[in-house]
């Protein structure tokens, strides 16, 4: 049996993708470890396969990177493997470093275009940093993937390199409705799932809201704004029109958002990462039958001319947004949506994944 070590930075809790790649290499006769980090705040974990979680004292900056793949490096150097896999760039120096040193196979799974987030817009030097490190290790990697062929299409003319696309689609489900905490009586829900960093449309949203009469936003997840977020709710006095309900296990998702009327996609064209974006929320929704509403992106565009279930954004100004979100809710789009979720799914990905991993052998 391979022994697989599968590297991140973030807290294991709600990585679906990385979840579900475990999962199926679980699920093939590999043995699987999973290694992120530990926070204060880390939901208790109960996985089919192996995960350790480092205890770290910085956490965020220079100095979080730095800590986390130094000590990533001499825990991988110790531990037994015959595969590394690293998800993104924040894990690649430390995966790179011991595969060649102990010359053990590497897998890279890049599940955006790092270097073009837009929290790095405005942090040059620190881009650069960033850019230095892939411009020197992705050329030299032999098996890679990542999450839609746009960015594949992209690494692949800059290195000349051959990345596969394994889309990051949901595992199936049966829907399973919870109950938000708060009134819901006669209200349409507005679904926002995910990261809450700049660039997401929220704000704009928000905007939005005052347009909207019995109409609920549900925001759910962490991030870099949220504080900003729920100081301008409470500015504009929308604190009852507006739920900001923190992060949420995966299991706990599944059953908050079919009680959605629509969800929301609305990132903005801040940099290549955000313009070739495939959020894995979009497949969440469908799976939940629930309609969409997504940004004039190619990715996201893609999925809605394809399938029809939802409307791309026609116009990024609060009350424009508030009309277009009222006529997509007499819309009625259950059936595209049945169709979609059975075709939108991880086990349709999971060949794909397999390929990857036992041509390694």
């Amino acid at each position: 049996m391979k022994r697989i070590i599968v590297s991140v930075t973030n807290d294991l809790s709600t990585d679906q993708r990385v979840d579900k790649v475990c999962n199926t290499l679980h699920e093939n006769n590999f043995s699987v470890l999973l290694v992120g980090r530990k926070l204060s705040n880390s939901f208790k974990l109960d996985r089919k396969y192996n995960t350790k979680r480092i205890n770290l004292l910085f956490n965020t900056g220079f100095l979080f990177y730095a800590e986390y793949n130094f000590r990533l490096f001499f825990f991988l150097l110790f531990s037994k493997k015959d595969i590394l896999l690293s998800n993104d760039l924040d894990t690649l120096l430390a995966n790179f470093l011991v595969s060649k040193i102990q010359r053990k196979k590497l897998v890279y799974d890049s599940h955006e275009l790092f270097t073009e987030v837009p929290e790095l817009l405005d942090k040059p030097f620190v881009k650069s940093v960033w850019l230095k490190l892939e411009n020197w290790i992705l050329p030299k990697l032999k098996n890679r993937y990542t999450v839609c062929q746009s960015i594949a299409d992209i690494y692949n003319e800059k290195y000349k390199t051959d990345f596969k696309v394994v889309r990051n689609f949901p595992t199936e489900k049966e829907i399973i409705k919870g109950n938000f905490s708060f009134d819901t009586q006669e209200k349409k829900i507005i679904l926002y799932q995910g990261a809450i960093n700049k660039g997401r449309g929220l704000e704009l949203m928000i905007d939005a809201m005052k347009f909207l009469e019995n109409h609920l936003l549900v925001v759910i997840g962490s991030g870099d704004i949220l504080t900003d977020l729920k100081q301008k709710t409470t500015q504009k006095n929308l604190t009852e029109k507006v739920h900001f309900l923190g992060r949420k296990p995966p299991k706990e998702l599944q059953k908050l958002a079919p009680l959605a009327d629509i969800g929301l996609s609305l990132e903005e064209d801040l940099g290549l990462n955000y313009r070739y974006a495939l959020p894995n929320k979009i497949f969440d929704y469908i799976q939940a039958e629930t309609p969409l509403l997504v940004s004039d992106l190619p990715e996201m565009k893609r999925v809605i001319t394809d399938y029809d279930v939802g409307e791309i954004i026609k116009d990024r100004t609060p009350e424009k947004l508030a009309k277009q979100i009222e006529k997509i809710l007499e819309k009625d789009f259950s059936n595209k949506l049945k169709e979609a979720k059975k075709e939108l799914v991880w086990k349709n990905e999971e060949p794909k994944l397999l390929r990857i991993f036992k041509n390694l052998m």
